[in-house]
């Protein structure tokens, strides 16, 4: 081939390789827990609801709604999406009070509606898959010690900031920054995606229905309850990626369970439409 005729083709391999970069969606995925399982009715200290937890959630939100996103995903299943569209249409229109809803305090209205309509988003997407199991099936086994240990060290750890916020002397703000802090996300990711493949030779306690146990292998007893936890992350990773395909993001924000959070972090940073934005340049303020 001529050399007249070689420059040409690579510079348009340059050019389409900066393109594509040029091209790449922003995602910020934002951990938290489900605010409406913290609730206990006997606590006001647990209660989002409460004038001084509203402003603590509105003082969270303002930490990230600097990065304004195009879109906002959250932890609902795509059949939700019609009931919310709904509700979402009539909070922007001020028709709707969230305390009045059922599950107000879920994370969905207390986060995502505020600040969609801060930033003058026409709609929240809901972008969960079904799969969900308990940790707690994994109860036998050989080296179950190993699995119950790092589950325990967790608990504890986290448990502190839980009692904080029950008593009142931890903020809702200071909380989901806490769970949005690379160490306990670490914990969590390695008790769920790595630990549990080391348990082999036992049985699962109790499984639920999603767990097909026609197709457990009780000599890989832990790294089937591993397969259950991933099996759910790429099914919410594919309705994240087809949802900014449709809607057609380029800087997206992810309000999602922060058990989640490493596991899909994995798996969309070997996807190179996407670029993962470092949440704490935002948090950490």
């Amino acid at each position: 081939m001529k050399l007249q005729l070689i420059l040409p083709i690579l510079l348009i391999g340059v050019w389409s390789k900066a393109h594509a970069q040029a091209q790449k969606t922003d995602i910020f995925i934002l951990g938290s827990d489900h605010l409406a399982q913290i609730y206990k009715s006997d606590n006001p200290n647990t209660d989002v609801l409460l004038a001084k937890r509203q402003k603590e959630i509105a003082d969270f939100s303002a930490l990230v709604l600097p990065y304004k996103p195009d879109m906002i995903m959250v932890e609902l299943l795509p059949e939700d999406q019609t009931k919310i569209d709904s509700l979402y249409g009539l909070f922007l229109q001020d028709k709707l009070k969230i305390e009045d809803l059922p599950d107000g305090r879920s994370e969905v209205y207390q986060l995502a509606f505020r600040m969609g309509k801060k930033l003058n988003l026409p709609k929240i997407l809901c972008v969960n898959a079904p799969g969900a199991t308990s940790q707690s099936i994994l109860e036998n086994g050989e080296n179950i010690e190993i699995y119950k240990k790092e589950n325990l060290e967790l608990r504890t750890f986290a448990s502190e900031k839980y009692k904080a916020l029950q008593e009142g002397s931890l903020s809702f703000k200071d909380f989901l920054t806490f769970l949005n802090q690379p160490e306990i996300i670490n914990k969590i990711y390695h008790l769920r995606y790595i630990t549990p493949s080391r348990v082999i030779n036992g049985t699962f306690k109790n499984p639920d229905a999603m767990v097909d146990t026609a197709f457990v292998n009780p000599k890989y007893i832990g790294a089937e309850l591993t397969s259950v936890f991933k099996n759910r992350d790429y099914k919410i990773y594919s309705n994240i990626v087809t949802t900014v395909n449709q809607q057609n993001s380029k800087k997206t924000l992810l309000i999602i369970g922060v058990a989640h959070i490493g596991s899909l972090k994995n798996i969309i940073r070997d996807d190179e439409e996407f670029n993962l934005i470092d949440g704490h340049r935002y948090l950490d303020k």
